[in-house]
């Protein structure tokens, strides 16, 4: 099962998208989304609603990804 932070990977490099230009257009830094992607951070609702939106995928098909997500121990 993937991650939140491994489906967003996906959903970005589909749309040949930077982590740069995906961080400008859901106003974060560019190290967030590294760090989403990762799996060291978790987004808020409030920024997975907004990555739902630039990537083009169902904020639920996100959210039901946290259910697999947790950060990265150590």
């Amino acid at each position: 099962m993937s991650t939140i932070g491994q489906t967003i990977k996906t959903a970005r490099e589909m749309r040949k998208m930077t982590q740069e230009e995906l961080a400008q257009k859901v106003r974060v830094g560019t190290q967030t989304i590294e760090n989403y992607e990762s799996g060291e951070q978790i987004p808020s609702t409030q920024t997975i609603l907004k990555l739902s939106t630039v990537l083009d995928i169902a904020a639920s098909d996100l959210l039901d990804k946290l259910k697999n997500s947790e950060p990265a121990k150590g």
